[in-house]
C-alpha cells in the first residue's frame, strides 16, 4: 500500500537523507524527532490552521521529542503558484505570532521551480517532494547543527545541484516517481 505516509517516509529516507540533500536530517530522523503532520484539508484557511497548530505543537514540545515538523498537504495546492502564496502566508504567521527568530519555513512541492529556472532544470529536484509540504524548522536546532557541520553551509545548495545533476535517468525515476517522465 503506497500511502501518503509511506511516500513521505521514502522521500525523507531515500532523497533528503539518502542523497544527503539536508546534511542535518539524518540524526533527527534516526532519533524519531521529525514529525509528519498530514493535512487532508483542501481550503487555504484550514491548511493554515493546521500549520498554525503544528507551530504551536513545536512551541509546547521539547526539541528532544519533536525537533522539526513537516506539514504535508496531499489533497490541495497542486498549483505551484497557489502553494507559494501559502508559503508567504505561513511566513506571515511566523511574524504575526512573534515566532521570527524562533522558527522558519522551508518549502517543498512536486512542481518546485526556483526563480529563474525552467521547470525541467535539475536543480529543482532538490526541493521536489511527493506532495506540497511545509517544513517547520526550529532556528535553535539549525544553529546547533551548523556549529557541528564542519563545512561551509553556503556550499550545500551547489553540492545538492551537482548531486541531482549526476543522477541517471533510472535513478531519477526511482527517487522521483511522482514527477512527469519528461522532467526526469
Amino acid at each position: 500500500m503506497n500511502t501518503v505516509q509511506t511516500q513521505m517516509d521514502a522521500w525523507l529516507d531515500d532523497v533528503v537523507i539518502g542523497l544527503n540533500l539536508c546534511p542535518f536530517a539524518a540524526k533527527p530522523r534516526r532519533n524519531q524527532q521529525i514529525r509528519l503532520d498530514i493535512c487532508y484539508a483542501t481550503d487555504d484557511d484550514a491548511i493554515l490552521e493546521a500549520i498554525y497548530h503544528a507551530f504551536v505543537h513545536l512551541t509546547q514540545t521539547d526539541a528532544t521529542i519533536t525537533d522539526t515538523t513537516v506539514v504535508v498537504v496531499p489533497d490541495a495546492l497542486a498549483g505551484f503558484d497557489h502553494y507559494l502564496a501559502l508559503v508567504e502566508a505561513t511566513d506571515a504567521l511566523i511574524d504575526h505570532y512573534g515566532w521570527r527568530g524562533r522558527f522558519q519555513v522551508a518549502s517543498f512541492h512536486p512542481e518546485y521551480c526556483f526563480d529563474g529556472c525552467a521547470p525541467e532544470d535539475s536543480e529543482n529536484l532538490t526541493n521536489r517532494s511527493p506532495y506540497p509540504c511545509f517544513h517547520l524548522i526550529r532556528e535553535s536546532s539549525m544553529s546547533r547543527a551548523l556549529e557541528h557541520y564542519g563545512q561551509d553551509p553556503a556550499l550545500i545548495p551547489e553540492r545538492n545541484v551537482a548531486c541531482v545533476e549526476a543522477l541517471t535517468p533510472s535513478q531519477r525515476q526511482t527517487l522521483f516517481p511522482w514527477i512527469n517522465d519528461d522532467q526526469n
